[in-house]
Protein backbone atom coordinates (compact mmCIF):
# COMPACT_ATOMS: atom_id res chain seq x y z
CA UNK A 1 0.00 0.00 0.00
CA UNK A 2 1.36 3.42 -1.01
CA UNK A 3 2.13 5.75 1.89
CA UNK A 4 0.08 8.92 1.72
CA UNK A 5 1.87 12.22 1.29
CA UNK A 6 1.19 15.19 3.55
CA UNK A 7 -0.67 16.82 0.65
CA UNK A 8 -2.88 13.73 0.29
CA UNK A 9 -3.78 13.99 3.98
CA UNK A 10 -4.42 17.74 3.73
CA UNK A 11 -6.76 17.18 0.77
CA UNK A 12 -8.63 14.43 2.62
CA UNK A 13 -9.12 16.37 5.87
CA UNK A 14 -12.52 17.91 6.49
CA UNK A 15 -14.69 18.93 9.42
CA UNK A 16 -16.67 15.93 10.64
CA UNK A 17 -19.97 16.46 12.42
CA UNK A 18 -21.27 12.91 12.66
CA UNK A 19 -19.40 10.03 14.29
CA UNK A 20 -19.81 6.30 14.71
CA UNK A 21 -20.56 5.03 18.21
CA UNK A 22 -17.10 3.48 18.44
CA UNK A 23 -14.41 4.29 21.00
CA UNK A 24 -11.07 5.69 19.85
CA UNK A 25 -8.13 3.55 20.89
CA UNK A 26 -5.65 5.00 23.43
CA UNK A 27 -2.83 4.37 20.95
CA UNK A 28 -4.48 6.64 18.37
CA UNK A 29 -5.27 9.33 20.95
CA UNK A 30 -1.64 9.32 22.04
CA UNK A 31 -0.44 9.55 18.42
CA UNK A 32 -2.53 12.65 17.72
CA UNK A 33 -1.32 14.30 20.94
CA UNK A 34 2.26 13.32 20.10
CA UNK A 35 1.89 15.03 16.71
CA UNK A 36 0.64 18.18 18.48
CA UNK A 37 3.52 18.01 20.96
CA UNK A 38 6.03 18.17 18.11
CA UNK A 39 4.69 21.47 16.74
CA UNK A 40 6.87 24.60 16.74
CA UNK A 41 6.25 27.31 19.34
CA UNK A 42 7.48 30.82 20.08
CA UNK A 43 10.70 30.64 22.12
CA UNK A 44 10.03 26.89 22.40
CA UNK A 45 7.47 27.72 25.09
CA UNK A 46 5.32 24.65 24.33
CA UNK A 47 2.28 26.24 25.96
CA UNK A 48 -0.14 23.52 24.87
CA UNK A 49 -2.02 21.29 27.27
CA UNK A 50 -4.70 18.83 26.12
CA UNK A 51 -7.57 17.37 28.11
CA UNK A 52 -8.98 14.25 26.46
CA UNK A 53 -12.62 13.87 27.45
CA UNK A 54 -14.14 10.48 26.69
CA UNK A 55 -16.26 9.62 29.74
CA UNK A 56 -19.83 9.63 28.37
CA UNK A 57 -21.29 11.60 31.28
CA UNK A 58 -18.54 14.22 31.19
CA UNK A 59 -18.94 14.47 27.39
CA UNK A 60 -22.69 14.99 27.82
CA UNK A 61 -22.12 17.77 30.35
CA UNK A 62 -19.39 19.34 28.25
CA UNK A 63 -21.68 19.60 25.22
CA UNK A 64 -24.73 20.63 27.25
CA UNK A 65 -23.01 23.26 29.41
CA UNK A 66 -20.24 24.39 27.11
CA UNK A 67 -21.67 24.20 23.58
CA UNK A 68 -25.46 24.12 23.42
CA UNK A 69 -26.49 27.43 24.93
CA UNK A 70 -24.73 29.64 22.42
CA UNK A 71 -26.06 30.95 19.08
CA UNK A 72 -24.22 28.24 17.11
CA UNK A 73 -25.93 24.93 17.85
CA UNK A 74 -23.35 22.19 18.31
CA UNK A 75 -25.65 19.35 19.37
CA UNK A 76 -23.94 17.18 16.75
CA UNK A 77 -20.88 17.17 19.06
CA UNK A 78 -22.79 14.67 21.23
CA UNK A 79 -21.97 12.02 18.62
CA UNK A 80 -18.20 12.38 19.14
CA UNK A 81 -16.69 9.68 21.36
CA UNK A 82 -13.85 12.08 22.29
CA UNK A 83 -13.57 15.83 22.70
CA UNK A 84 -10.09 17.24 23.17
CA UNK A 85 -9.98 20.52 25.07
CA UNK A 86 -6.93 22.40 23.79
CA UNK A 87 -5.54 24.78 26.39
CA UNK A 88 -2.60 27.16 26.62
CA UNK A 89 -0.55 27.82 29.72
CA UNK A 90 0.47 31.41 29.28
CA UNK A 91 4.11 32.19 30.06
CA UNK A 92 4.59 35.74 31.26
CA UNK A 93 7.60 36.65 29.12
CA UNK A 94 6.78 34.89 25.86
CA UNK A 95 3.03 35.30 25.80
CA UNK A 96 2.08 38.33 27.84
CA UNK A 97 5.06 40.65 27.45
CA UNK A 98 5.71 39.52 23.86
CA UNK A 99 2.10 40.28 22.94
CA UNK A 100 2.33 43.79 24.40
CA UNK A 101 5.54 44.55 22.50
CA UNK A 102 4.63 42.99 19.15
CA UNK A 103 0.81 43.10 19.29
CA UNK A 104 0.82 39.38 18.39
CA UNK A 105 -0.69 36.72 20.66
CA UNK A 106 2.01 34.11 20.09
CA UNK A 107 0.19 31.47 22.11
CA UNK A 108 -2.60 31.48 19.52
CA UNK A 109 -0.08 30.87 16.74
CA UNK A 110 1.51 28.09 18.80
CA UNK A 111 -1.85 26.48 19.49
CA UNK A 112 -2.89 26.77 15.84
CA UNK A 113 0.23 24.87 14.78
CA UNK A 114 -0.24 22.19 17.45
CA UNK A 115 -3.93 21.71 16.70
CA UNK A 116 -3.32 21.45 12.96
CA UNK A 117 -0.65 18.79 13.61
CA UNK A 118 -3.22 16.94 15.75
CA UNK A 119 -5.92 17.18 13.08
CA UNK A 120 -3.67 16.01 10.25
CA UNK A 121 -2.43 13.03 12.27
CA UNK A 122 -6.04 12.14 13.10
CA UNK A 123 -6.84 12.21 9.38
CA UNK A 124 -3.88 9.96 8.61
CA UNK A 125 -5.19 7.49 11.23
CA UNK A 126 -8.67 7.43 9.66
CA UNK A 127 -10.23 9.59 12.35
CA UNK A 128 -12.44 12.62 11.85
CA UNK A 129 -12.18 15.92 13.69
CA UNK A 130 -13.93 19.24 13.94
CA UNK A 131 -12.29 22.34 15.39
CA UNK A 132 -14.77 24.23 17.60
CA UNK A 133 -13.88 27.80 18.49
CA UNK A 134 -17.15 29.07 19.94
CA UNK A 135 -17.85 27.75 23.41
CA UNK A 136 -18.59 28.80 26.97
CA UNK A 137 -15.13 28.91 28.52
CA UNK A 138 -16.29 29.57 32.09
CA UNK A 139 -18.62 26.55 32.10
CA UNK A 140 -15.98 24.24 30.62
CA UNK A 141 -13.30 25.55 32.99
CA UNK A 142 -15.52 24.76 35.98
CA UNK A 143 -16.57 21.33 34.69
CA UNK A 144 -13.00 20.18 33.94
CA UNK A 145 -11.34 22.02 36.85
CA UNK A 146 -9.00 23.98 34.56
CA UNK A 147 -6.82 26.51 36.43
CA UNK A 148 -7.53 30.21 35.83
CA UNK A 149 -4.04 30.83 34.43
CA UNK A 150 -4.73 28.31 31.65
CA UNK A 151 -6.65 29.57 28.60
CA UNK A 152 -9.04 27.29 26.72
CA UNK A 153 -8.31 27.90 23.04
CA UNK A 154 -10.42 25.32 21.19
CA UNK A 155 -12.33 22.08 21.41
CA UNK A 156 -11.62 19.34 18.90
CA UNK A 157 -14.10 16.52 18.36
CA UNK A 158 -12.43 13.23 17.52
CA UNK A 159 -13.78 9.90 16.39
CA UNK A 160 -14.53 7.55 13.54
CA UNK A 161 -16.59 9.46 10.97
CA UNK A 162 -19.95 8.07 9.88
CA UNK A 163 -18.82 8.54 6.28
CA UNK A 164 -15.36 7.60 5.05
CA UNK A 165 -13.03 10.55 4.61
CA UNK A 166 -12.36 11.04 0.92
CA UNK A 167 -10.62 13.72 -1.05
CA UNK A 168 -13.21 16.11 -2.41
CA UNK A 169 -13.27 19.58 -3.84
CA UNK A 170 -13.19 22.28 -1.21
CA UNK A 171 -14.44 25.77 -1.86
CA UNK A 172 -11.20 27.69 -1.64
CA UNK A 173 -9.86 30.80 -3.30
CA UNK A 174 -7.65 30.07 -6.26
CA UNK A 175 -3.88 30.21 -5.86
CA UNK A 176 -3.80 33.22 -8.21
CA UNK A 177 -6.04 35.07 -5.71
CA UNK A 178 -3.86 34.52 -2.66
CA UNK A 179 -0.27 34.20 -3.91
CA UNK A 180 1.90 37.27 -4.49
CA UNK A 181 5.60 37.43 -5.30
CA UNK A 182 7.72 40.34 -4.08
CA UNK A 183 4.78 42.75 -3.64
CA UNK A 184 1.07 42.56 -2.85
Amino acid sequence: MKKKSVMDIIKKRRSVRSYLDKPVENEKIEKVIEAARLAPSACNSQCWRFIVVRDKEVLRQLVEKGLEKIPVKNKWARTAPVIIVACAELNFLTHRLGAKISAIDYYLLDMGCAIEHLILMATELGLGTCWIGWFKEKSIRKLLKIPKKTKIVALITLGYPEEELKEKDKKRLGLEEILFYDRY
